[in-house]
Formats: C-alpha cells, structure tokens, sequence
C-alpha cells in the first residue's frame, strides 16, 4: 500500500452508526445481519471514495469489523430508550400465542415480567459483548463484500502483482 495507510476511522463511524440504528429500530431489526453487512459495505464504499491507494480486501474487512463494533454500540444504547417498548410487544405475542397454544408453559410470563425491571449494568455489558462480537464479523463480510463491489480494480504486473497500468505496446506500421 506504498507505505500509507487508509484513514478507517470516518467510514467505520459513518457505516456503523448506520447499521446500528437500522438494526436499533422495532421492526426493521428482523433484517439486523443484513444491515450490519450493508452498513459495512457502506463503510468500504466511503474508504475507497476517500482514498488514493488502492486498497485490498483485508482493508475492507477490518473497516468492516470496526463498523460492526460501532453497529454494535449504537445498537445497545439505542435499545435503552426503546426497551419498553419492545418487551411490551413481546409480552403481547406471547398473549397472543397463548391463545392459540393450549399449553403454554408459566415460566414464559416470568420471563417476561423479569424483563420489565430495571436495567442489570452487567448484562448490558455482557450483552454488547457478545453483539460485538457477533457484528464485527458480520461487519468483515460486508467489508469483504463492498470492497469487491466497490474497491478500485488495478490490472496485475507480469509476477501477479496488482500495480500501474501498463502500456500497451505499439502497433506495427501498416503498408
């Protein structure tokens, strides 16, 4: 990469928040992989626009990564505020599916009734963890992806090398 490298920190910020938010909202979240990896590609999409070298496709995987860890971050503080209302429409599918299933078991309303308390620190930690995680290699693939999509081509040299193109040599004089 001739010595410099790509600046990942705008596009990761910019396709992360993206994707968290996306993936934050009721209803929109059931596509949440596929905005992580759409949030992704967009993040290799702004660093291909942005840069001057070309760049190869670990770079779009850890832009990628670092857009998922956003996603991830976004994602659990944009649940906080919405986390009433999610455990409200969960309680009620769960009434609902209760009417139609003779035998539900009791501990389903338990485990409803808990998730209506006060916030545990822990398992907010614990669970932006494991989201992290998770998003972050949803993030590589989608990395992987918008830079084959997106990422500038450059023809290989004789040894199989990307680098300049060549020049075509010349044609022979025409009688």
């Amino acid at each position: 990469m001739n010595g410099q490298r790509p600046r990942l920190l705008m596009p990761a910020l910019v396709g992360g928040t993206v994707a968290g938010v996306l993936s934050g909202i009721p209803f929109l979240n059931c596509l949440c992989c596929l905005w992580i990896i759409g949030g992704a590609a967009l993040a290799a999409y702004l660093l291909v626009k942005d840069s001057s070298v070309a760049l190869t496709s670990g770079d779009g995987a850890l832009v990628g990564a670092f857009a998922g860890i956003v996603a991830a971050v976004v994602d659990s503080l944009l649940a906080i505020p919405l986390r009433s209302m999610n455990m409200a429409l969960t309680k009620r599918i769960f009434e609902r599916l209760g009417e139609y299933l003779n035998e539900v078991p009791s501990q389903w309303n338990d485990w409803i009734n808990r998730g209506t308390g006060p916030i545990s620190i822990t398992w907010f930690f614990v669970s932006l963890l494991i989201s992290a995680a998770i998003f972050a290699a949803f993030g590589a693939l989608g990395g992987v992806l918008g830079m084959a999509l997106f990422g500038k081509k450059t023809p290989p040299t004789a040894h199989g090398a990307p680098g300049p193109p060549q020049a075509s040599p010349p044609l022979p004089p025409q009688s």
